[in-house]
């Protein structure tokens, strides 16, 4: 990745506000037209929104892109279209027992809700600010009852697949445990045990840290130096005696490779912990023996994932394919040095997870503050490529926002518009969202502040 120290956020703030002005369009078109009972937009087909049927995970980043598209831009109407919305759709979420993807439809609607009322940009009409305490309660207590104990110290939020399988997702929906800790709640279990959900979300980080992460430490044959960093997307144990057993993937093309919005969610997911966790006061922590082995793990995660990422995951602009080691980039001679190419013939590019990448970069390089203007920049730089028109959708035909985006490679649900051709040119709702957050942070940052999840 050829990295440009000389971008600032200021240079890209008109771009981040064009991309809310397009987002505020799009999303009053699509809501227009979307109806409840076709289930959640997931991925485009020659542009046009389609659902998927797996689970339900992308649902909440719809009304949550009306939401960052007015609090970017301004447009009030916006508002009040993601209440309705959340009021009538999304409670059915709060208390699903059977995905690890809380953080994800909750944290987006609920809790951008909460943030916007909060900092007083939005009135609290009819109670909404205690109805999104108490769902955020809920979905936390909720998520936290998913859990694989492997040891004394060691424990993970499960993933649909079943108690035997961790996902490296769950790093970036582990922050729905975080907000419902700080407001004051926690899970009651059998005999009215009481359970922590910052241990448990202190302790899923951990785990996820040492199992969904390689450190070039030689855990495996594949576990080199040159390749520190990368991630897998699951990792699989034995729940009855809590042993590892091997890594695996769903969504990746090997056990072996890296995934890379697998790679992305690692690099957001653990700088958002470190940013939340050091902003406790003392009396939430000082009794938590794992808190500075938790902020430790964490910052060696952060720092190795988005190392990788910048020296081994992309192509020269910053822009990455969907997995490092997918078998078509042997033939696409030297891709790292040469800008990403969306439509090429051997593999193709996932910007939704850059666009991930990018805020986990901007992240850690504001946590290290003069010691990380090397990953600021390197967020930058992947900034301006995806607010340009190649992957910035300007066309009101189609109804994404962000292109070229990859749902699930192994089982080709991703549309190909060009035979002969790999799949792009379409969108996925959960790219559009996090392109729309990660114009929000640049916003701020251009005008002197900052913007987390728990504000």
């Amino acid at each position: 990745m050829q990295i440009h120290s000389s971008i600032r956020a200021t240079d890209l703030k008109a771009k981040a506000l064009t991309t809310a002005e397009l987002a505020a369009n799009k999303t009053q078109a699509l809501l227009r037209r979307w109806k409840s009972e076709d289930g959640a937009p997931v991925i485009t087909v020659n542009g046009k929104y389609t659902s998927r049927s797996w689970t339900n995970w992308t649902h909440g980043f719809l009304f949550g892109n009306a939401l960052l598209a007015f609090e970017i831009g301004g447009d009030a109407s916006l508002v009040g279209l993601a209440r309705e919305h959340i009021r009538h759709e999304m409670p059915v979420h709060l208390t699903h027992t059977g995905v690890h993807d809380h953080g994800f439809n909750c944290v987006s609607t609920y809790g951008n809700l909460r943030r916007l009322i909060r900092s007083n940009r939005i009135a609290d009409d009819s109670g909404d600010l205690a109805a999104c305490e108490m769902a955020l309660k809920v979905s936390g207590a909720v998520q936290a009852n998913r859990w694989t104990q492997l040891s004394n110290d060691a424990g993970y939020i499960y993933s649909f697949n079943g108690s035997h399988s961790l996902f490296v997702d769950t790093f970036r929906t582990l922050r729905i445990c975080g907000l419902s800790h700080v407001l004051g709640h926690l899970l009651s279990g059998e005999q009215d045990k009481r359970i922590d959900l910052l241990d448990r979300m202190t302790t899923h980080a951990r785990t996820s840290a040492r199992y969904n992460i390689y450190y070039g430490e030689q855990r495996d044959s594949y576990d080199l130096p040159e390749d520190r960093g990368r991630t897998v997307h699951e990792a699989i144990f034995n729940p009855a005696s809590g042993a590892f057993r091997c890594p695996s993937t769903q969504q990746g093309y090997s056990p072996f490779t890296t995934w890379t919005r697998g790679l992305a969610w690692a690099m957001l997911g653990t700088t958002e912990q470190i940013e939340f966790l050091e902003s406790l006061p003392e009396d939430q922590w000082k009794n938590h023996s794992a808190y500075q082995e938790t902020l430790d793990a964490l910052y060696k995660a952060a720092h190795a994932t988005c190392d990788f990422y910048i020296g081994c995951a992309t192509a020269r602009d910053g822009i990455c394919y969907w997995d490092t080691g997918a078998p078509g980039l042997a033939s696409f001679l030297e891709w790292r040095d040469r800008d990403a190419e969306p439509q090429n013939r051997f593999e193709p590019v996932d910007a939704s997870a850059s666009a991930i990448a990018a805020q986990g970069l901007l992240r850690l390089g504001h946590l290290l503050g003069e010691a990380g203007v090397h990953y600021t920049s390197a967020g930058l730089t992947v900034a301006q490529t995806l607010f340009e028109p190649r992957y910035l959708s300007g066309s009101a035909e189609h109804e994404g926002l962000l292109l070229h985006s990859i749902y699930h490679r192994p089982n080709g649900w991703d549309h190909v518009p060009v035979p002969g051709l790999a799949p792009h040119g379409e969108s996925s709702m959960w790219g559009d969202y996090h392109l729309l957050e990660l114009a929000l942070l640049i916003t701020r940052i251009a005008d002197g502040s900052y913007y987390t999840f728990f504000e």
